[in-house]
């Protein structure tokens, strides 16, 4: 029987060594290392938490939370340091995509010609 968990073991250790993700890990210290960088994420990080919880439980986003939340992400990309983080975050994901995309394929392939 095929252990599938092995595979994705190998792969997550692959992944670790792309330069995305070591980019994105550098990134991620750089905020941790620059107190400001690291409370402005950390609130913007807070108030997007918070707005998801909310809508997972099917509460309604007053507008004054949503132009909060905006204004919280505003202050957030103003910082050089935060902005590369999310950059590499963008790039190490595309990396996801694709390796998710690929991972569905024999899944996609089963429902062709229906």
């Amino acid at each position: 029987m095929i252990n599938i968990y092995n595979d994705i073991n190998k792969l997550e250790a692959t992944m670790r060594q792309t330069d995305e993700f070591k980019v994105l890990k550098d990134a991620v210290e750089a905020v941790r290392a620059d107190e400001e960088a690291r409370v402005l994420f950390a609130n913007f990080r807070d108030v997007q938490m918070k707005l998801q919880q909310k809508q997972m439980n099917g509460e309604e986003l007053l507008e004054d939370e949503l132009l909060y939340a905006q204004k919280t992400a505003q202050l957030a990309q103003s910082s050089a340091t935060i902005l590369a983080m999310l950059e590499a975050e963008m790039a190490l994901s595309k990396v996801i995509e694709e390796v998710n995309r690929i991972l569905v394929q024999p899944i996609q392939s089963l429902y062709d010609g229906l």
